[in-house]
């Protein structure tokens, strides 16, 4: 199995229970593996047959900036219905951090895995 990633994907978004976290971004942290057969694309050195990670960091930016969720869990599980959807992805892995969440530098957060896992 091939693995895509991005990690270290900062985006600014509305997320949150609380009143403040309604009216101030906060910044999420994603770390995304992606699974997509390379094969094509290293034979024929052709971006149409690879996964273009610059279309999708752009269209996940585009996507949680304009999110107004309440729960990470909403978010993060959005993000892989996007992933699977649109990109064709069979199996993705994602770990969202919502870094100071609950007090300065700790890291909080969520991993998911959606899809079936190629062998």
């Amino acid at each position: 199995m091939d693995i895509v990633f991005l990690n270290g994907l900062k985006i600014d978004t509305l997320i949150g229970i609380y009143d403040w976290e309604r009216q101030q971004r906060q910044t999420v942290i994603l770390d995304i593996a992606m699974a997509f057969a390379i094969d094509k694309a290293a034979q024929t050195d052709d971006i149409q047959y690879a996964l273009d990670y610059k279309k999708v960091s752009d269209r996940i930016i585009d996507f949680v900036k304009n999110s107004e969720y309440f729960l990470v869990e909403r978010l993060i599980s959005e993000i892989a219905h996007l992933l699977r959807s649109e990109f064709s992805v069979p199996w993705v892995k994602i770990t969202l951090n919502k870094q100071g969440a609950i007090g300065a530098g700790i890291a909080v957060g969520i991993t998911i895995e959606r899809g079936e896992k190629p062998a």
